[in-house]
């Protein structure tokens, strides 16, 4: 893996013995959040193909490739919560986030538990209770919803061990009010893994403070969606390039709201 920008920046590892840029350690120099005590941070990690297509038959992982699952996991090892809307949870078949002990020491350090929690937006709650997601986690997951939702249906979330956040005060989630939240649980390093939609309603919302966007060197073409599929950013929010990495033709870019 190799830094194309900043041009004059060095590379981890390169002559004072930190880990090497494209090894977990290296990434997790090169992505490293802010200080905590700046405050929470919302970070989203997509990709997409050049046409700017954010899945193919339907899923994002055939634009994936090894470096990119490399980072996708640093990214998840950095954060306290993974952001995630339902019908991206039914259609990638997620699972909790792994323990890595590549990174144990790390999050120890900061008081982080062993991994990640998953934090589901879900209006409808219509979820699988009986999935890993929510039998399996390393710790709870969290489903964030309206002031609206069916007590019937909060119950059961409840009931399969999930913790239900409200975030929202009809039967939707307000995405400010959702970083809100999950900060004052003290899960202020987020990442936000999509889908389209829910990232575009975040992006609206003025919630987004970084983008990691992988540049696939794939052509799909047909009507899948963008990474951002929903309501328009009025007037469009500027983001300034923090860095770009680069490996077997993918691009690896990190931006920031400017």
């Amino acid at each position: 893996m190799q830094r194309l920008f900043p041009v004059s920046g060095r590379d981890p590892g390169q002559d004072d013995g930190s880990p090497a840029l494209g090894t977990l350690l290296g990434l997790a120099d090169a992505y490293a959040y802010p200080p905590r005590e700046s405050g929470p941070y919302l970070r989203a990690n997509m990709v997409s193909g050049l046409d700017g297509a954010a899945r193919a038959e339907g899923r994002s992982a055939p634009l994936s490739s090894p470096a990119d699952m490399r980072i996708f996991g640093t990214l998840r090892a950095l954060a306290d919560v993974v952001v995630v809307g339902a019908e991206t949870v039914r259609q990638e078949g997620y699972r909790p986030a792994k323990v890595r002990e590549a990174f144990a020491d790390r999050r120890a350090a900061d008081g982080q538990p062993p991994a990640a929690a998953i934090a589901v937006v879900s209006r409808s709650l219509d979820l699988d209770l009986a999935a890993p997601l929510f039998t399996r986690p390393v710790v709870p997951t969290l489903v964030l919803t309206g002031a609206a939702a069916k007590e019937a249906d909060v119950a059961a979330v409840r009931g399969a061990g999930a913790r239900v956040v409200v975030a929202g005060d009809g039967d939707g989630v307000d995405p400010v009010r959702a970083v809100r939240e999950l900060a004052a649980l003290g899960l202020g390093r987020m990442l936000h893994e999509g889908g389209p939609r829910l990232l575009a309603q975040f992006t609206a919302a003025g919630a987004v403070d970084e983008l990691c966007l992988t540049l696939s060197p794939l052509v799909t073409a047909g009507d899948e969606p963008r990474i951002m599929h929903g309501p328009a950013v009025v007037p469009p929010s500027r983001f300034r390039p923090l860095s770009v990495l680069e490996e077997d033709g993918f691009l690896f870019t990190r931006y920031v709201r400017a």
